[in-house]
């Protein structure tokens, strides 16, 4: 890892400790969020990479109907829930109670979820 690699891994505190970057923070269950944009901001990205997932799982397998759609629904949900929780362990009325945080970037990861499992059935199942 070069020097200025690391310097964009960690920047380094007046005080000698040292700040984790955000990345680092998502797999840390011990992580201090100090920021609480820098929390909403991880939550929006996990919810776009299961969008991703999700909708070339549905795509690949034949997936059709309410059905896909509610199953994504209460994954996303489920996962996020489960991750801000249980993993993280964050006090969610100070980002304004848990609907709060269920309910941050769901609808661009719906649209995203929908566009990925389009294109995949129609390119894998369509005649």
């Amino acid at each position: 890892m070069t020097n200025g690699s690391k310097r964009k891994e960690e920047v380094h505190l007046a005080n000698g400790g040292v700040k984790q970057s955000t990345w680092s923070k998502v797999l840390n269950s011990t992580a201090v969020w100090e920021e609480k944009d820098e929390f909403l901001d991880v939550i929006y990205w996990i919810r776009q990479i299961i969008a991703l997932i999700l909708g070339v799982i549905w795509g690949v397998a034949p997936l059709k109907g309410f059905l896909g759609i509610a199953i994504f629904c209460v994954i996303n949900a489920g996962v996020l829930y489960v991750y801000f929780s249980s993993f993280q362990q964050v006090d969610e009325e100070e980002y304004g109670g848990t609907w709060e945080l269920t309910k941050e970037g769901f609808m661009t990861s719906f649209a995203l979820f929908l566009v990925v499992w389009i294109i995949f059935y129609t390119a894998l199942h369509h005649d």
